[in-house]
């Protein structure tokens, strides 16, 4: 057995069935090791940056590995918005890269990155942009480097890592080949801060004080949501939840508030700037759930903040009780303590005030974005996951989406990159074969990494793409009039989608009224295929959203 043969069977091991990667000389004969696999399906993209994001795409909403694999130079560079985004968004992938051999290091060979004689040096690159990357020098420690690797990228904050592979290395023997062993440790939560956390609830439910929690996306990578679920509703404490783990929680719940942040609900907000005690579940305080880390929104108020990474405690907001754990382990201990002191509380509704609620005044002549975004959630089957990219389109998304049958809505994270969730919705598909997967993006955003429709048709992976189509950058447009009264460089011209769909073998239908969208989304949901909508929108309307004046 050789490098590139103990790689995939490992991979299997471990239960990947898809991998994502580009063709290039320097890894080559990894493809012949991945075509003799019978579990995993090898898929070969466009550009190899949108195998770093099909690989997000598969971790984001699964327990499996995201991989991702590359040639070396140019092709592992591709690979770094990625795993930029899974190490922000806490995603375990692993990437996998060529590298030069040995004997010709430092003489200019072909894709050569080992920072010697005025080569760029991706060891390092990838080592900042990771949690550890790994250089295969000896065959004899392949097993060994897997199985540090794999349980790198699993063990507490999950995130990504990555493997240099030296071209010689690639076919030599493996004399040791052995089944990896994961040994990935849950991070369970102190007791003393448990009980600490159980008595501040019960103190302030006594109080009658007003609580609230606000569920962050740990809670999803946790599978928290029962029991997040029974806690809120045994205390009857209303909830709002951060854009990135909308869903999580059915919306149309008598406790839901809806969003929190600067693109959120007016309910939730009004409802924190009320609240004594705020319980952050699996929160990161990203900008957009803090209001531009508004300095003074927890001052008055008790905060305790629950979170895998210690580092994130006392980040942004300094924790009345931070307790570094698993969001299920945690939720479920201050539960079994706070039962214990209080037995009955009495049943509260909130005060919803949401944008999905809230009627929508246009006369413009084209299509409202908010009006369409409420038909599509209508329309939405049950388990559905929506990718909205990077973009206004991610704020109508968050605004006007009502998400109540175990469905998720995803945006790009605070890395944030254009077009990730345009080629992450075809990997989060590949691991969640059974669920409808929906990817709602702009057209700028489309047109960075449209060409992974082949991809999608290639390997029959049926995604839906719903193109907000405006010609424009539209929410930096408005940020800069906002600022400067004057923008510039905003607009852009757009192919014929249908055109280029029917190029690629694809569906696709062009959408000017709004009458005619649900039909098309009908028929699109109903395809079983991989397909776009173009659906023209107003251009001079903007998503509810507080721009930043700094």
């Amino acid at each position: 057995m050789d490098v590139n043969q103990a790689i995939v069977k490992t991979l299997e091991l471990v239960g990947v069935d898809h991998v994502f990667g580009g063709s290039g000389q320097v890894n080559a004969t990894m493809l012949l090791a991945l075509k003799k696999s019978k579990q995993i399906k090898t898929l070969i993209v466009r550009n190899e940056q949108a195998a770093s994001f099909m690989a997000c795409g598969y971790a984001m909403f699964s327990d499996k590995l995201g991989v991702c694999f590359a040639t070396g130079g140019p092709g592992a560079f591709n690979l770094f918005s990625g795993m930029a985004v899974a190490l922000y968004d806490s995603l375990p992938i692993i990437g996998i890269t060529g590298y030069a051999s040995a004997p010709n290091r430092g003489k200019g060979a072909l894709n050569e990155s080992t920072g010697l004689n005025r080569t760029p040096d991706s060891h390092k690159m990838f080592s900042a942009t990771t949690k550890k990357s790994f250089i295969i020098e000896d065959p004899d420690k392949t097993c060994d480097i897997l199985e540090e690797a794999i349980n790198t990228a699993f063990e507490g904050r999950p995130g990504p890592v990555h493997i240099h592979v030296p071209k010689n290395i690639t076919v030599a023997e493996v004399k040791n080949f052995r089944e990896i062993k994961l040994a990935i440790k849950p991070v369970l939560p102190d007791s003393k801060k448990i009980a600490e956390a159980a008595n501040t609830i019960a103190k302030s439910i006594q109080s009658n004080e007003q609580i609230m929690a606000l569920i962050g996306y740990g809670s999803i990578r946790s599978h928290a949501e029962k029991e997040v679920l029974d806690f809120v509703e045994k205390f009857q404490i209303p909830f709002a939840t951060t854009m990135d783990a909308k869903g999580v929680l059915p919306e149309d719940h008598p406790l839901a508030l809806g969003v929190l942040g600067t693109s959120g609900d007016l309910g939730a907000k009004n409802y924190f700037d009320n609240s004594k005690l705020v319980i952050a579940i699996g929160n990161s305080f990203a900008q957009n759930a803090t209001f531009g880390f508004k300095a003074d929104s927890y001052s008055a108020k008790t905060l305790i903040h629950i979170n895998i990474d210690e580092k994130e405690i006392n980040k942004v907001y300094k924790a009345t009780i931070g307790i570094v754990s698993d969001v299920k382990p945690a939720i479920t201990r201050i539960a079994q303590e706070l039962s214990k002191k209080i037995s009955k509380v009495e049943p509260k509704t909130a005060n919803k005030e949401t944008w999905y609620d809230t009627p929508i005044e246009h006369k413009g002549s084209k299509i409202h974005p908010g009006e369409m975004v409420k038909i599509m959630s209508r329309n939405l089957p049950p388990n559905s996951i929506i990718m909205g990219d990077a973009g206004s389109h991610m704020l109508w998304l968050n605004c006007y989406l009502k998400l109540t049958k175990n469905q998720r809505y995803q945006n790009p994270g605070s890395f944030g990159p254009m077009a990730s969730h345009v080629n992450g919705s075809i990997g989060v598909k590949c691991a969640n074969p059974d669920k409808t997967v929906i990817c709602g993006c702009g057209d700028g955003a489309y047109l960075m990494a449209g060409f992974e429709l082949l991809t999608a048709v290639q390997y029959d992976i049926p995604v839906i793409w719903v193109i907000f189509d405006n010609g424009e950058f539209n929410v930096i447009k408005k940020f800069l009039i906002n600022l400067f009264g004057e923008h510039a460089f905003m607009q852009f011209q757009n192919p014929d989608y249908v055109k280029y769909a029917e190029a690629c073998g694809s569906y696709c239908t062009r959408v000017e009224k709004l009458e005619d969208f649900e039909p098309a989304f009908k028929k699109a949901l109903a395809s079983g295929k991989p397909a776009l909508i173009d659906v023209v929108v107003e251009s001079e309307v903007y998503p509810p959203f507080s721009l930043a004046k700094v």
